[in-house]
């Protein structure tokens, strides 16, 4: 069984408030989910205006799967939000399961 955990950080350019910060949060998690059945939740920097950043989770059987899965939704993260991607990673552990 593999654990695939992506990482992103935005810098927010024009948020005024908190209330924008978690609109932008908000619609972009709730994407990822309904494209990719991955689980999404914002970590760290929960009261900055300025940057958000928010972990993708996943588990597979395949390696293979799971890299392209966190792939393919980094790929849509990027295309579909607007704002400034400052950080991406991956980061896939397990093993296979005999």
């Amino acid at each position: 069984m593999f654990i695939g955990i992506l990482g992103v950080e935005f810098r927010l350019h024009g948020n005024e408030s908190l209330k924008d910060k978690r609109r932008v949060a908000n619609s972009l998690k709730q994407k990822v989910r309904n494209k990719f059945n991955v689980s999404v939740a914002e970590v760290g920097s929960e009261n900055d205006m300025g940057r958000l950043s928010l972990a993708v989770v996943s588990v597979s059987n395949e390696r293979r799967h799971l890299e392209s899965r966190l792939d393919k939704c980094l790929s849509m993260i990027e295309a579909v939000c607007p704002e400034e991607l400052v950080y991406s990673e991956l980061n896939i552990q397990g093993e296979d399961m005999p």
